[in-house]
């Protein structure tokens, strides 16, 4: 089984396995699975146990075992393994990893840190954009109504910066072309003054910045969403190529289309562009959603962890990196945007009971496979039949009240309770031989979690809070009307705006 051959690999086995089996299994496509660390890892090892292995013959899968000791042992042997098998299949799960500190190479015995095995994954698929889309239950309310799509640039900006810190004296930054006939191009000459300065280097590359613009213009249309692209162009001058390249695609291949859709009626008829402080501001007014963001490598890291608070937290909204093959095929990479959660390993180690969310991951292994299947169709309609039933099984226990305790408070399950749960389901659906329905709730019926199961709710102080009440509780009556309410969001700077009137604040 697909768990056992996972514990092999914390056991000293070799760190890529291909197993084979006789049954009567849907055969999955080939895929690239890597593995991770501590929590994230556990509960996959279960949930590949009791949801996967019943019902998926995983022989196509090739496996990558990326735990610091694993690449510590192989001399991150096994990390090139993994992009090079992830480049010639273009289909990828990953669990989260670990980027060792220093005090987590001393803790787990690594004769070096290790770097993040993104930059390497990243360049060994030509990385493109990192979609982070909110996740939806359906008849449960999270934070945005309607999903919000991000593309943030896969690659450039200060994550591949040079820098050295230097005392006082002068930086010449030059540019030598290929063509040594060419004469080199001074960038930037300055003094620095200070006894101390860092001084950092880094670019921002811009062919394949159509590429971004078509995966989010086809994305938001197919989403019914409206597009906005981000930057700081009017002071950071050099960002005006993004933009100029989004909107060149944007009004040759989608103007239109969007036009028909009528999903321009709120932006003046046109593609608008954001300046990244107003977008900061809209993320939180928009609570509606229906609306998607593509931005710089910097500004979207930041954007969506500001959307994953909003929308409840970093396990609400997925991870996927799009890339391109040398033949043009997208190599898709899914995660979940969400770490190792250490805490809860701990705890689990410790004995004690846990009850972990598998939302991010699960949805992000169910796209890797689906995105599999439409690269090797010849088994398309069972997997999808597959991972249809077992996204919905997922989403019923949280409706049901059979969902982990960061959705359904104390009475929730633990992490085994919930695999086993879901595995229960999942069993009679996939037996009824249909294809799985999708749930559409009625409107009444959205559930709205308390925001007091969030382990966040344990720092608040509800004293301040009640102060806080009773300042715009201006009748004391116990209750905030409406124009209470209007004069607080306003004074706080959250009140609601019109999606127009966001082109009015653009520029300042």
């Amino acid at each position: 089984m697909l768990s056992s051959f996972r514990a092999m690999q914390r056991a000293g086995g070799a760190h890529k396995w291909v197993r084979t089996f006789a049954s009567k299994k849907i055969v999955a496509p080939p895929m690239t699975y890597i593995s991770g660390e501590e929590m994230s890892w556990y509960t996959m090892k279960i949930i590949c146990e009791k949801w996967v292995d019943p019902f998926i013959d995983t022989t196509k899968w090739e496996y990558f075992d990326l735990s610091c000791n694993a690449r510590d042992a192989t001399d991150d042997k096994v990390l090139h393994d993994a992009v090079a098998s992830g480049a010639k299949i273009g289909a990828i799960f990953k669990e989260p990893t670990i980027t060792p500190s220093a005090e987590q190479v001393k803790q787990f015995g690594l004769s070096k840190p290790r770097g993040s095995p993104n930059g390497a994954m990243r360049r060994g698929w030509n990385g493109i954009t990192i979609s982070r889309d909110t996740i939806h239950i359906p008849g449960i309310k999270l934070g945005f109504e309607r999903p919000v799509l991000f593309e943030r640039h896969a690659i450039g900006g200060e994550y591949a910066a040079g820098w050295s810190s230097v005392g006082k004296g002068r930086v010449l930054t030059t540019f030598f072309p290929d063509d040594i006939k060419e004469r080199p191009v001074i960038i930037d000459g300055r003094e620095v003054n200070d006894d101390e300065t860092a001084v950092v280097v880094y670019d921002n590359p811009l062919d394949n910045v159509e590429d971004l613009a078509h995966i989010f213009f086809t994305r938001c249309l197919e989403a019914n969403v409206v597009p906005y692209v981000v930057t700081k162009k009017t002071v950071f001058k050099w960002q005006e190529g993004f933009w100029q390249k989004m909107k060149k695609v944007f009004d040759a291949d989608y103007k239109e289309k969007y036009l028909a859709a009528g999903l321009l009626s709120g932006t003046g008829g046109d593609l608008m562009h954001l300046i990244s402080d107003a977008a900061t501001m809209q993320i939180i007014r928009w609570t509606g959603g229906g609306f998607g963001m593509a931005c710089h490598n910097y500004d979207g890291d930041m954007l969506t962890d500001e959307v994953a608070q909003v929308h409840r937290s970093p396990g609400f909204i997925t991870s996927n990196l799009v890339g391109k093959s040398a033949s043009g095929t997208l190599i898709k990479e899914f995660e979940a945007s969400h770490g190792t959660v250490a805490d809860l390993w701990h705890m689990h180690q410790r004995g004690e009971e846990t009850s972990m969310n598998p939302l991010g991951m699960v949805v992000a292994l169910l796209g890797a496979m689906e995105h599999a299947a439409s690269l090797e169709p010849s088994n398309k309609a069972d997997i999808f039949r597959w991972t249809g039933h077992c996204r919905e099984a997922m989403y019923a226990a949280f409706r049901e009240g059979r969902g982990t305790r960061d959705l359904s408070g104390p009475s929730g399950l633990t992490t085994e309770q919930f695999v086993d749960s879901v595995a229960a389901d999942l069993t009679k659906r996939m037996e009824s031989g249909e294809v799985a329905t999708p749930f559409v709730p009625a409107p009444a019926e959205e559930q709205a979690p308390s925001r007091k199961l969030r382990r966040a709710y344990e720092s608040i102080d509800e004293d301040a809070m009640k102060k806080f009440f009773d300042k715009y509780d201006s009748d004391t009556n116990g209750a905030i009307s409406f124009q209470e309410f209007a004069a607080m969001t306003v004074e706080l700077g959250i009140a609601p705006m019109k999606k127009g009137a966001a082109r009015k604040e653009h520029d300042h």
